[in-house]
Formats: C-alpha cells, structure tokens, sequence
C-alpha cells in the first residue's frame, strides 16, 4: 500500500533532449584538370560550375575552394601542388569536409590515400569519394577506401605499364618523339626545330672546347659573360657542358631510352647503364653540329679523361679547398721526398696546432671512398631533398607576398560565389554570366601561376644544387677508378680536417659529411 501511495505521489517531469545545433561545414572539392591549356580552363569552370551547385543544394554546407592539379599525375601525393595546397589548409582550420569524384582522383598510391585520410580524419576533416558513395566519417570507411585504393593503385599500375610498353614499341620502330628539347631546340607539333639563338650557345661551346678550352673553363666563362641557360639562372656547371658536348642531338641523332622507369611503385627515373635496351636513330631531326666536328669533340674529349684524372692535374686542386678544423687555417701544399703532403700553415710554422700533414694521396683514397657511398647510398641525398622542400613549403605560408595572394585568390572565389548565386536567382544574364565566370576562372588561374612563381624565385638555390649533385651522381660511375677533378668540383665545396683522423666534405649544398683518413706508411 505504501508502495502504491508512493507512486501516486511521485510527479514526473518530461526533459525534452536537446536539439543538436545546425554547424555549417566549409566545404572544398579536389579535381585534376586537363593539361591541355585550351581545356584546362574550361575543365576549371565546368567542374567549378559543378561544386557551386552540388554544395548550394546543401543548407548547412559554405563553399570553400575548388583545388586543381594538372593531368594525371596522381602516382604521389608530393607531386600535386594544389594537392598540398589543400592539406595545408586543412591544417590550419580552413575546411571541414573534402569532396572528389573518386577514390583514383585523389590518389594511386594506397599508403599515401590511408596516411592523407588517417591524418584528415584526426583533424575532423571527412572525405567524400561521390563515384563510390563512401564517406570517410563512417567508422568502416577505411577500409573499404584500402580495397578502393588498392584497385585505384593497381589501375594506375597497368596504365604505366600500358605506357612503357607503347614507349618501348615506339623506340624500337623509331617513332619515338621526345617531350623535351634540350638547349638550342624547341618543340614544334612534336618535332625538334632549331632555336637559333640557342643555338648559337651550343656552337660557341663547342668551339671552346676545340680551341683547347676544357669544361670547367667553359662552364665559368659563360657565368661570367651572363649567357643563359635553358632552365636555370644559377650559373653554369661543368656536367651541363659535358652534356651538351656528348648529346648526339646536336648531330642530328637520337639515342632512345637513355633512362627508364622502374617498376616500383609510384614509378622512378633511373640512368640506363645496360638493363635495358637502347635505340640509336641517325638525322631524326636537323642538327645544330656538323657530324666532322662533332667527332672531333668525341674524340678529343675521350683522349682528356686521362689528362684530367692525372696525377699533374691533381696536385693543385686543393688549393684554397682544405681547411684546419681546429685554427681554421687553410692548407697549403708541400712535397717531402717526392711525395705530396698537405699541411696546416699555422702549424708549420711552428704553431700550437696539433693536426698533422695529410699526404695527397690519403684525401684522393677519401674522397673516392665519400664518392662510392654517394653513389650507393643516394637515399641520403633524396631524404634530404624531400626535407628541404619541407622546409621551403613551410617557409612560404608566411611569406607577405604569398599571402597577399592567397587572399587575392580568396576575394576572386568570393566573387565567382556571388556571381553564381545571382545566377541561380535570375539576376544575371546567361551570356554575362559565362563570360564573367570565365574572366573570374583565369585570373584565378593567373594567381596561382603567380603564387608558383613567387614560391620558386624564394628558393635559395639549395634545392637545385641538391638536384644538380643527385644528377652528377646518377651520370657517373659507379667506382671512380682513379681521381677525378670535374667530379670533385662539382661535388664539393670544401674539406675540413678535424683531426690526423678525421676529415669533413662539405658538399655543394652545405652538407656535411665525414671520412676517416687511412694514415698510410710515412
């Protein structure tokens, strides 16, 4: 009974449950466009024109920005500009969701598609891949996008097979036509055509050498009259005179797959040194060099290789190149009983220096030995690279420049915006809209080609002297069978001593790297 009373007495009170708050989620979409410059502008309004509407028909959803790369280089993330682009603004809070067509178009290479989608989803951030209806906030999301990811791999595995093959078909009927044309050529409906002016270039060059003038000689004079290269402003090296004197193009030849991709994955270039078949096609193209003189190169060229790595030439390549790690002063030479020694001018004369004379032939024996783990361990190089870029991507969000762009390219979306908007409601007509829209989408365009060209003259130079190092590398032997100068100099920079053990290669790019001295008989 008291029960019963107890329960009569009781009074219950309805909580309603709250609503959840309506959050409008900024919205971006990614999209590769055709590398076609005609297209690649309408591919950029019609997919833009897409999103605009796809996203309105959302209430809860704020266009963001549509992120566009060129072509169908999806093989790695690192690659794609705008790709980097838009994960730096997810970073910093600019974006809640990310639409793409599909699960290839936002990348074919399944670790980097779990890593990009693993790092967005810590950051609140889900993918929407429409041609397969997934969306990543979904807890089992991931791993049907793995299985996607894979076949989206597995696609663009068979499509660069597919590639290579037709290449190696085309080589070996000699239809090949190369997609880039070195100094003194351009390219015109796929054929190499003379550039006169550059080619101008390559004539003088080849005199000099003629004229008994050797590579390294060359290289710093052209620096020093300003002559321009085809692709760089950093001055001119000896590896880029060498090639120029040993390219059969310039002959009118052809010399087909002087590299090759690998079979990995994503694919990588590699210098061909037998593994695979080469093609060899006679005035494929009109030569800048007459075929008597350029064998005349070939052949004086062959004949001071020798003189180059020989012992006359080795003796003063160090000079003003050594340098005491313990005073700081620079070595100089000196012969004791006919042998090469190198030796800390403060010590020699008597000073409180404690590092010895090295013997020439010890820092030749060094240098090989710092050349062979180059060569072999070129991750090194590589890791470096990728950081440096790093770093350089970092340094350019700050940039007072680049961020009056962004800002630029931001005003230029809200615009477009606008423009749709009164478009949906009639206020605009259909011929002034098409055109306005299409005025927005290239200075859109010419504000990215801007901020790219910004983001590349901030470059120190470093990254490039890395590339130009990887490169002597990957043009060289394997196992420098005896001192070689041109390599030396376009390798290094400097050597520091540290001790009568120890001694320090300071590359072309400011890294360092140490070798231990093998002292040998006095």
């Amino acid at each position: 009974m008291t029960t019963a009373q107890d329960n009569l007495a009781r009074k219950q009170i309805y909580i309603p449950a709250l609503q959840p708050e309506v959050v409008t989620l900024r919205v971006a979409a990614y999209c590769r466009v055709s590398t076609d410059s005609d297209d690649q502008l309408n591919s950029f309004v019609a997919q833009q024109s897409y999103y605009n509407d796809y996203i309105r028909k959302h209430d809860n959803w704020q266009f963001v920005e549509i992120y566009a790369d060129e072509g169908i280089t999806g093989t790695s993330a690192a690659r794609r500009d705008d790709f980097q682009r838009m994960l730096s603004d997810c970073r910093k809070g600019r974006i809640d969701k990310i639409l793409v067509k599909s699960i290839s178009r936002f990348a074919r290479n399944t670790k980097e598609c779990l890593e990009c989608i693993r790092e967005l989803k810590a950051l609140g951030i889900s993918v929407f891949f429409e041609e397969h209806n997934i969306d990543t906030k979904m807890v089992t999301s991931e791993m049907l996008t793995a299985v996607l990811a894979s076949c989206a791999q597995a696609e663009s595995e068979s499509i660069s097979k597919n590639m290579r093959w037709s290449y190696q078909k085309r080589m070996e009927s000699g239809q090949f036509i190369t997609c880039k044309a070195p100094l003194g050529y351009k390219l015109e409906k796929q054929q190499l055509v003379i550039e006169e002016r550059e080619a101008e270039i390559v004539r003088l060059i080849y005199r000099l050498f003629l004229s008994g003038w050797n590579t390294l000689e060359i290289a710093d004079e052209l620096t020093r009259l300003g002559v321009p290269q085809k692709e760089s402003n950093n001055g001119w090296c000896y590896t880029s005179i060498r090639g120029i004197l040993l390219n059969e193009k310039y002959v009118g030849d052809a010399l087909l797959q002087k590299k090759f991709s690998t079979d990995t994955f994503p694919p990588t270039k590699k210098w061909n040194k037998g593994e695979m078949p080469q093609y060899y096609i006679t005035d494929s193209h009109p030569a800048i060099i007459d075929r008597e003189t350029f064998e005349q190169v070939q052949k004086l060229y062959a004949s001071k290789r020798p003189e180059i790595a020989g012992k006359a030439k080795q003796q003063h390549k160090f000079t003003q190149m050594i340098f005491c790690g313990c005073c700081g002063t620079v070595f100089r030479r000196t012969v004791v009983r006919e042998k090469i020694y190198w030796v800390c001018s403060f010590h020699n004369r008597g000073g409180d220096c404690p590092v010895e004379p090295i013997r020439e032939s010890e820092l030749v024996s060094a240098f090989r030995r710092l050349h062979f783990n180059l060569t072999h361990h070129s991750e090194i190089l590589h890791f470096l690279l990728k950081n440096l870029y790093t770093i350089h991507n970092r340094q350019m969000l700050w940039s007072a420049d680049i961020i009056e762009l962004n800002k630029r390219i931001s005003d230029i979306i809200s615009q477009s915006h606008k423009l749709t908007a009164m478009q949906k409601g009639g206020n605009v007509d259909p011929d002034i809209f098409i055109a306005k829209n299409n005025q927005l989408a290239e200075q859109l365009r010419q504000a990215k080609q801007q901020k790219e060209r910004l983001q590349q003259q901030a470059d120190d130079g470093i990254i490039e002297t890395t590339e130009q190092i990887l490169d002597t590398i990957n043009a060289g032997p394997a196992m420098l069978g005896s001192f070689d100068e041109e390599m030396f100099c376009e390798l290094i920079d400097k050597i520091i001593v540290e001790s009568n053990i120890r001694i320090r290669f300071r590359l072309k790019n400011g890294l360092e790297l140490p070798e231990v001295i093998e002292r040998t008989v006095r």
